[in-house]
């Protein structure tokens, strides 16, 4: 039996919102679970001590910088690189081979698992060798390993961005009397920063969550960071190591909380920026 096209639309509406409701409802499930343990575990102490017997005991301070330093420099690396890249390959240049090469390598890239940046990072980046940086399990070798892993997001997100931005821009700045690198800079990137800004934190979504390649290049140590050049652990990899290895699990859940908290609180920060520059631009 064939339903009426009215019949259908309200079915497929109706299976769309369950399928939203669904998927909504696991994230909440998730989120509501960590915070449900982890939340009556965190104190100010546990925000201004070091960690003591591995983890068991103390908190969580050396191990927040290890996060923001990594982090930070593995966007700072990636991002201006990927924009860059975005916007030779909109604005620089015409669809042909080396277009399609740049992107096929980029697609590559982004669908290499995380362990393989780890492995390569760690050959690569911290093995002492005359032929490699020798750089040793450090901040820097695991920020440029996550920089390589986010570079393909960044510049995808980056480059559809840019294309989304009208033509007339285009045409009415050179109409103006401006160069390329002036239409570029004042006028396409200007329109494009929120989904530039989306890429980018996504970028910062996937450094703070990962732990393989971080396990493999930055190390687990424990103490502070003094410099680029020193070990280091994420939030990520601590709450694994203290989860698996059955340290603390409620010091693990507590982890996870402050993890999840960082990340939300990075989204709801960069869609208020980008909320108060589209205004201003529209402005």
């Amino acid at each position: 039996m064939r339903l009426p096209p009215a019949a259908t639309h309200r079915l497929a509406v109706v299976l769309l919102w369950a399928l939203t409701l669904a998927t909504l409802g696991a994230l909440l499930l998730i989120i509501g679970f960590i915070l449900y343990h982890g939340l009556p575990q965190l104190s100010v102490a546990f925000f201004t001590q070091r960690p003591r017997n591995m983890g068991r005991d103390g908190g969580v301070l050396p191990v927040i910088l290890g996060t923001l330093y990594i982090t930070g420099l593995a966007v700072l690396i990636a991002g201006p690189v990927g924009i860059a890249t975005a916007v030779y390959l909109t604005e620089y240049t015409r669809p042909g081979r080396l277009t399609r090469v740049i992107r096929f390598g980029a697609d590559c890239l982004a669908g290499i698992p995380s362990i393989i940046f780890g492995l390569f990072g760690y050959a690569f980046f911290v093995v002492k060798s005359p032929y490699t940086l020798g750089l040793g399990f450090s901040v820097l070798s695991g920020s440029l390993t996550l920089a390589m892993m986010v570079l393909p997001t960044i510049i995808r997100t980056s480059e559809e961005a840019i294309r989304a931005v009208p033509e007339s821009y285009r045409d009415v700045s050179f109409g103006l009397g401006s160069s390329r690198w002036q239409m570029v800079t004042q006028v396409v990137l200007r329109s494009a920063l929120p989904g530039i800004g989306t890429g980018v934190v996504l970028s910062i979504g996937r450094c703070l969550s990962e732990t393989a390649a971080v396990m493999f290049t930055a190390g687990m140590a424990l103490g502070w960071p003094q410099s680029v050049f020193d070990s280091s652990r994420t939030l990520a990899l601590h709450f694994y190591v203290l989860f698996t290895e059955g340290i603390s699990t409620e010091k693990a859940y507590a982890t996870a909380s402050v993890l999840i908290l960082a990340i939300l609180g990075i989204n709801l920060l960069a869609y208020w920026l980008m909320r108060r520059f589209i205004g201003k631009v529209q402005a």
